[in-house]
This record gives structure tokens, C-alpha cells and sequence, in this order.
């Protein structure tokens, strides 16, 4: 075996180590940041080591099918992303609306993403309401950011002309039959979100 093979053999071995210690998913850019040669990932792929997630969004092969490969390719692409609305009810379960795009949250100062994949729809605010409720979650070895219950619920009402009232009414009713209430919690947000008297008359009607 030539040096050349022997290098190119390590250089593959070395990028799957730095795969599975950034849990299997990696950036192009990533890769090419931390040393892997654009040539490396291209006889990987070729091999059949790594798959293409999405446009610049390698995962290795040997990992098991990601259950929510739309979120974790939105949280790689756009870290400050914030899984909200009827993606987040989704994810918490509290829904039976299917998401046409993944929606998410960004600080309104912050410039308007391009996603060839998965669709996306931006919805932005201001800083404090971006920060408020945020949940980091670890999704097939990927941290994603999620509004938590209780301020995906508000940022429902608060959108309620944008997404109709019935997915508003259904994910309180799936609230309070799924999830332990924490009326206080959703009425302190409500208040910041100036959305507290529309919350109170809902829940007049569910709870």
C-alpha cells in the first residue's frame, strides 16, 4: 500500500471520529473548518460512509434514521433558530395539525435565512420575547432550541388570526388533557406577550 492510500485512509478515519464526537452530524463547513478536506467528504460519500441530509448537512451512515431529520437540519443550518407555533405544539404533542414548514423564531435584528430544505416559515421578534421560554433539546445527538408548552401555547393565541382559532382551542384542550396545567406559568407569559385577556377568555371555555 502506497503513502498516499495510508493518508487517505487515516484522513477518512480521522473524519469519522470528528463525526461521532459531534454526534454523527457535521456542516460541510464544519468539517472543512476542523481539517477534513473537501476531497475527504466526497470519497466518504462515495463509499457510502456519510449521506447528505440536506444541501452542506452530512450525517454518518452508520447512525440509526433521525426520527426528526426536519428539525435537526433547521438547527444545524440556523443554530438561533427557535422551533415555535404548530412545529413546536408538534413536537410537544399537543396538536394533530401537520406542519407544512418548519416554523421558527428569530430576534427581529437578525437577517432573513435561506433554506433549500426542509421549507421554512420565519416568524421574528423582539429580543426579549425571542429569550423568553426557550428549551434546549437533544435530538438524535443535535441541540435544538424549542419554545417550551406553556409559550408555544401563548405564541399560538398571540398568532391566532395567522393560524385560525381551532388549532388554538384543540392545543389547549390537548394541554389540559396531556400535560400537567401550569395556569400561572401560561398567564405570566400571556402578560408579557400582551395576550392575557384573549388567554383568559379561552380558558374560561376549556378548563
Amino acid at each position: 500500500m502506497n503513502s498516499k492510500s495510508i493518508n487517505e485512509k487515516k484522513a477518512v478515519k480521522d473524519a469519522i471520529t470528528l463525526f461521532r464526537s459531534e454526534g454523527g452530524i457535521l456542516r460541510t463547513s464544519e468539517a472543512m473548518a476542523a481539517g477534513i478536506h473537501q476531497e475527504t467528504l466526497y470519497a466518504m460519500r462515495k463509499a457510502g460512509l456519510i449521506e447528505t441530509m440536506a444541501r452542506g448537512v452530512n450525517r454518518l451512515a452508520e447512525l440509526k434514521e433521525p426520527g426528526m431529520p426536519d428539525l435537526v437540519i433547521v438547527a444545524r443550518k440556523i443554530p438561533r433558530a427557535v422551533i415555535c407555533l404548530v412545529s413546536a405544539l408538534s413536537y410537544h404533542e399537543i396538536t394533530t395539525q401537520i406542519p407544512h414548514a418548519v416554523e421558527i423564531m428569530l430576534p427581529r435584528d437578525t437577517g432573513r435565512p435561506r433554506l433549500s430544505y426542509p421549507p421554512i416559515e420565519v416568524h421574528t421578534t423582539i429580543p426579549e420575547l425571542y429569550e423568553l421560554g426557550q428549551e434546549q433539546h437533544d435530538i438524535d445527538g443535535t441541540t435544538v432550541r424549542i419554545y417550551n408548552v406553556e409559550k408555544t401555547l401563548v405564541d399560538c393565541v398571540k398568532y391566532r388570526n395567522q393560524l385560525g382559532t381551532e388549532p388554538v382551542i384543540e392545543a389547549l384542550r390537548l394541554y389540559r388533557d396531556r400535560k400537567p396545567l401550569k395556569v400561572d406559568k401560561l398567564m405570566d407569559y400571556a402578560r408579557v406577550c400582551r395576550v392575557h385577556k384573549t388567554l383568559s377568555a379561552y380558558l374560561e371555555g376549556i378548563l
